[in-house]
């Protein structure tokens, strides 16, 4: 296994997943899970699957205009799984309002590596700075 290339994978799946959740593509954002896949939003429940994530990101994106930038702080892989820890500022407007927030926030992906491709298997994010 050349972890070079399962890292670089890696870090280019999490930065399209910024870019498509920033272009609102939906079904490309959730394509990126594993089927079964976990999504734990801070300060809201926890999604479980492409039909409950997709649901969460349809009234997330229907509440606010977000656009995120990670960056990544570490990888580590083992066989099948990989975990990366990123951080990231979010600037969110309310649609209702026009308020503006912006957020840092710290992240957790957990990935699985399945045929090949790898996906997010589960990924958990919280605040930690609101302005």
């Amino acid at each position: 296994m050349d972890t070079t290339i399962d890292r670089s994978a890696i870090e280019k799946l999490i930065f399209f997943y910024s870019e498509a959740f920033n272009a609102k593509d939906i079904s490309q954002a959730v394509a990126l899970y594993v089927q079964d896949g976990i999504l734990m939003p801070a300060d809201a429940p926890l999604a479980k699957g492409h039909e409950q994530i997709k649901g969460t990101f349809e009234f997330l994106l229907k509440t606010f205009n977000i656009n995120v930038e990670f960056v990544i702080e570490e990888v580590i892989i083992s066989g099948d799984y990989a975990f990366a820890r990123t951080n990231s500022k979010v600037r969110t407007a309310v649609l209702a309002n026009g308020e503006t927030i912006s957020l840092e926030n710290k992240e957790l992906f957990v990935l699985h590596k399945i045929a090949g491709q790898w996906k997010i298997s589960h990924y958990i994010f919280n605040n930690t700075k609101k302005r």
